[in-house]
């Protein structure tokens, strides 16, 4: 059996604040195309549910890599994961600098789920193990802030490069690009913190993995998590659709930072569990995710931006209490045995609900427009997160 060493090879390597840096960095490009889409429509002509199938793509990425590859870092070692995962992020950034058509489109992002997929599992696990004694509550906040910071960077990122630099549809990957050797070296430079690897890569699918005794706090969690991803989801694949033809504001770096808005309150929300508890935060974050997809439908009904930031920013905040507060209590239920892969089970389902909804919103807009589609899912996910709340308010499954 492995084992993780977590000062193993020498104290004056980098430690976790660089792990942190390499893991945004890499989820950084995994929502750097947000703000583009419109000109990729413009330019290649497709309709809005092939923008929402195009982002799909990399949710089938990242759920086929947590089942074929979730734990292959225990194996092969943290380094060698890290650094596949920045070299799938950086064929997907090729794929989008080099554009030649949807093609080109879906493959890149395919590559970003498989990069994102791996640095999930490897790259959290890597800030945990590189904390020193006395910090791993920082390290854990570190890698949340990196997590959920660097898929809000991406958009602010590209938003930003768009509108006011040239080239709007590859200054952004060249940047990423160089980002991406930034770190890479600091991956290289990284303490290895599993003591015992093997020299083969070893593909194990694990399936979906849900012992008996954890699934009644499963199935509330993970719905819970599948109602907050598809906010996330909503915001990455079409808000600046929104901001654009619903809202009629078109500027990109704006459209931007709407998203980076959502999951800047995210990484806050993660960061309240400790203070609020996991008791509370589950059915509380539910509740808070209510009003923001209430805000969110009251924008297109009223037509106001203000009015979206703020539903992005409440619903960002419940998103995130929810999702730490979910994470705690399937850590605490599940067995040793199968924490992994419950764990695993967890996130496809939560990947499940940043991609299926919003390709229904896609498919419903070709029959009852932008806006109309856009109140229809805020409607039938707020419908969701209610009922979880209520269910958890009422009977408590989460001890913190």
């Amino acid at each position: 059996m492995n084992r993780s060493v977590p000062h193993a090879e020498g104290r004056r390597r980098p430690g976790y604040p660089a792990a942190a840096a390499v893991f945004a960095i890499g989820m950084a490009g995994t929502t750097l195309p947000t703000p583009l889409y419109g000109l990729y429509r413009e330019q290649l002509g497709f309709s809005e549910l092939m923008v929402t199938v195009v982002f799909a793509v990399y949710a089938l990425g990242v759920i086929a890599t947590l089942l074929l590859a979730g734990n292959v870092s225990d194996d092969v070692g943290r380094r060698p994961v890290l650094l596949a995962a920045l070299g799938f992020s950086a064929a997907s950034a090729f794929c989008f600098l080099f554009e030649g058509g949807l093609p080109a489109l879906f493959a890149g992002r395919l590559l970003s789920g498989f990069a994102a997929g791996l640095l999930s599992g490897a790259a959290t696990v890597t800030v945990m193990e590189l904390a020193t004694r006395g910090h791993e509550a920082r390290a854990g906040l570190a890698a949340t802030a990196a997590n959920m910071g660097g898929l809000g960077c991406g958009p602010l990122l590209a938003g930003l490069l768009a509108q006011y630099a040239p080239w709007p549809l590859k200054l952004t990957f060249v940047v990423h690009l160089s980002l991406i050797g930034v770190a890479a070296v600091l991956t290289w430079l990284l303490p290895e913190t599993v003591a015992s690897r093997t020299r083969r890569l070893r593909l194990k699918p694990q399936g979906l993995d849900v012992p008996p005794q954890v699934r009644g706090v499963f199935t509330t969690s993970a719905l819970a998590a599948f109602a907050g991803f598809a906010l996330l989801g909503l915001f990455t694949a079409v808000a600046p659709t929104f901001v654009a033809e619903t809202l009629d504001v078109h500027n990109l770096a704006l459209a931007g930072a709407v998203v980076f808005s959502v999951f800047l309150a995210s990484t806050v929300g993660q960061a309240l569990m400790g203070r609020v508890g996991a008791r509370r935060a589950l059915p509380g974050g539910c509740l808070v995710l209510v009003a923001g997809l209430a805000l969110v439908a009251a924008s297109l009904l009223a037509e106001s931006l203000p009015v979206l930031v703020a539903g992005a920013v409440c619903g960002g905040l419940g998103q995130g209490l929810a999702f730490r507060a979910a994470m705690t209590a399937i850590s605490a239920a599940a067995p040793p045995e199968h924490r992994a892969g419950t764990v695993s089970a967890f996130f496809v389902v939560a990947y499940l609900g940043i991609s299926l909804p919003v390709v229904g919103v896609g498919a419903l807009t070709l029959w009852l427009g932008l806006r109309n589609a856009g109140l229809v899912f805020a409607v039938c996910v707020l419908l969701l997160a209610l009922g979880v709340g209520l269910y958890l308010a009422r009977r408590p499954s989460v001890e913190d």
